[in-house]
């Protein structure tokens, strides 16, 4: 996956949770990038057709930028699961962040075998709780004394 497809996934989860246009605001704090940042991709985004901005309404995925949007947020559950179900990780979300830029769909597709993903991925995923319903129960982290 790679930069273009993280914001096509972070768009589409925010665009999920707003119910209509994402705020470019908003795709900068997903992504903990400045709004001038998410700006400029938005920008390119828009110039490959993936995406369309209109100024003070948001951010909106064409046809292509959902599927596009879709299939990375499939690769990152698989990532995510495989991370929580799989190793154990604890640190599992921050751990998918950094992993799902690097990782290319071959590995993802090989992860996916190990996980056995589910046929309703990656609707399995809620925007609002950041999480895939098919994650093993994991302790809640407790706050640092």
């Amino acid at each position: 996956m790679n930069t273009a497809d993280q914001y096509l996934k972070a768009i589409y989860l925010v665009q999920e949770t707003e119910d209509g246009p994402a705020a470019t605001g908003s795709v900068a704090d997903a992504l903990d990038v400045s709004p001038a940042s998410a700006n400029e991709m938005i920008g390119k985004l828009e110039g490959r057709g993936l995406a369309e901005h209109e100024k003070y309404k948001g951010v909106s995925l064409t046809d292509d930028g959902i599927v596009r949007a879709r299939e990375a947020l499939s690769d990152y559950c698989i990532i995510e699961r495989f991370l929580a179900n799989v190793l154990e990780v604890e640190e599992f979300r921050a751990e998918a962040r950094s992993l799902e830029a690097v990782i290319d769909d071959t590995v993802a597709e090989r992860l996916d075998t190990i996980i056995d993903r589910s046929p309703e991925c990656p609707d399995c995923f809620d925007a609002e709780t950041d999480a895939c319903e098919y994650l093993a129960e994991v302790e809640p982290e407790s706050p640092a004394d």
